[in-house]
């Protein structure tokens, strides 16, 4: 929560003539200045978090096994992160600030936790899940979850963003009763009820209404 600072000092890095300020400088494939040498986690930056070191150290580790064959760029497309507060507050991608200054359009589709049957059930019937989206579009560009378990609710976004799955397929997947993790599956269905066919919908209602008599 405080942040941490990274020990570059003491490893004979300014001798070699590596670039340390505040982090090492490291290209696309964790390289430093010299080929054979990488850096990863807090040293290499830009992000502090356990998770995305553990992220750079595999294409670290891969690069310098397999890099005279193939290398591999470290993917920083989708980084999730959570404060660990209560309650939890999680996401992943751009939030309605970020959007805004990068002037990046977009939709918003909200679902208040507090009316999540766990939720109810746990007492902890409180927060929500924000989704943004590209207008018109079933593309999801950026995740808020506050509320109980954050960060693991959080997981199922991360997955879509990064695969490039929309909300209707996380609607259409079956979420346990009960569990926190239906809220994902409400939150789509926010989005779905927003951008049904208006036209479809009055057309059978008029369809309905006559097969009724």
């Amino acid at each position: 929560a405080v942040g941490r600072i990274a020990n570059t000092q003491g490893y004979g890095l300014e001798e070699l003539g590596i670039p340390a300020e505040r982090v090492v400088q490291t290209n696309q494939f964790l390289q430093t200045l010299y080929p054979n040498i990488y850096a990863c986690g807090d040293v290499a930056g830009p992000f502090q978090f356990t998770h995305t070191a553990a992220h750079q150290a595999w294409f670290a580790a891969v690069n310098a096994l397999f890099g005279d064959f193939k290398k591999f760029r470290a993917d920083y497309s989708v980084i999730p992160w959570a404060t660990f507060t209560d309650p939890e507050v999680a996401r992943v991608g751009l939030n309605e600030q970020d959007a805004k200054e990068q002037g990046i359009p977009y939709e918003v589709t909200r679902y208040g936790i507090d009316d999540l049957d766990r939720a109810i059930a746990d007492s902890e019937a409180h927060g929500f899940v924000k989704v943004l989206t590209v207008p018109g579009k079933d593309k999801i560009l950026g995740v808020t979850i506050v509320g109980e378990h954050a960060g693991d609710l959080l997981a199922e976004y991360v997955s879509a963003m990064k695969h490039g799955i929309g909300l209707n397929k996380i609607l259409g997947t079956i979420h346990i009763y009960p569990t926190l993790a239906e809220a994902n599956k409400y939150a789509a269905g926010e989005w779905k009820r927003a951008h049904a066919p208006a036209t479809v919908l009055r057309w059978l209602e008029r369809f309905h209404a006559w097969r009724r008599g």
